[in-house]
């Protein structure tokens, strides 16, 4: 029977290997150095909390599926009931085209065509690849209209360390905001993590935190590739040092800390820890936050990645 996210993509490297779906160019699973470190859900089930989804043209919410461009209401579906809000943009539920394909890496393309809300032309890119420093995804995308597109990225892994609890991890986050939420968890402010339960720069157990958070400021301190370039890390750290660690380029400005008390397995429902990079907050439409807007036949790439290690006693990220 065909898996309800359409064709997987197996990769594998060493004792490494990830699977990729065909819908919404999904991360299934991912091992790295034979320890599973994303929460993975069956091939025969659909991606539970929108797990390991690619977040395009926008990550998060708008509020109540309106949006201004040039003075005009632009009204998109309502995908979030509760809410009423638009939520983790239009490709969720979008199959994807293979571009090429080897045993490490896998590159997946889909476009948005104008629809309600969104009356803009974009060819979109996703690549995974194993390396010798974890798994890297790389975003591409292209306006292909005659007029400037609004656009923002994301993505919704749930990160695990092996089969160590996830209470038992240390959640570390390089963000120096937070957004305060209404009822509809749309940003109402934007304040500092100094002092305030928010602060996990440092680290706090995720036994402690009950997230479903937006996070701004995020630091990118690492030296990237290039020598140049800053990657910010947002890490989870179980009791014996092992860790797994997002990264991602400057670009990714913003991170949502998501803990759920009640995500789905077949073995019943489990804490899990989704650390989501970001190019922009909720609702950057109406507010315009982090919002990218490429021109006619300009492309945006940019990066992150998940790794994993074992710090040595004493030593911290």
């Amino acid at each position: 029977m065909r898996a309800p996210t359409g064709t997987q993509y197996p990769l594998t490297l060493g004792a490494s290997s990830a699977i990729i779906t065909e819908l919404a160019a999904g991360l299934r699973a991912l091992v790295l150095d034979g320890v599973e470190v994303v929460q993975s859900y069956p091939e025969a089930s659909m991606p539970p909390m929108s797990a390991g989804i690619v977040l395009v043209p926008w990550p998060n919410r708008i509020a109540g599926g309106t949006w201004p461009l040039h003075g005009i209401p632009q009204l998109l579906d309502v995908t979030e009931r509760a809410t009423g809000n638009a939520s983790h943009g239009l490709l969720r539920n979008t199959p994807y085209r293979l571009a090429d394909v080897s045993d490490t890496h896998v590159t997946l393309t889909a476009g948005i065509h104008p629809q309600h809300g969104y009356p803009f032309l974009l060819d979109t890119a996703v690549r995974y690849e194993l390396g010798a420093d974890g798994l890297t995804v790389t975003h591409t995308i292209t306006n292909l209209g005659d007029q400037p597109a609004p656009v923002a990225v994301g993505a919704h892994p749930y990160l695990k360390v092996g089969d160590v609890p996830i209470e038992e991890l240390t959640l570390t986050l390089s963000a120096t905001t937070y957004f305060e939420v209404d009822s509809a968890m749309i940003p109402t402010s934007e304040r500092a993590v100094e002092g305030t339960g928010f602060d996990l720069r440092h680290g706090r157990a995720i036994a402690d935190l009950q997230l479903d958070h937006g996070f701004g400021g995020v630091v990118a301190d690492r030296v990237g590739a290039d020598g140049a370039t800053g990657r910010s890390v947002h890490s989870l750290t179980a009791p014996d040092g092992r860790y797994v660690e997002l990264t991602a380029d400057a670009d990714f400005g913003f991170v949502q800390a998501f803990t759920p008390r009640k995500f789905p397995t077949a073995d019943g429902p489990i804490t899990a820890v989704a650390i989501e990079p970001m190019t922009a907050p909720a609702n950057a439409f109406n507010t315009g936050q982090g919002l990218r807007w490429l021109n006619p036949a300009e492309s945006w790439s940019l990066s992150w990645g998940i790794g994993y290690g074992t710090r040595v006693s004493g030593q911290g990220r």
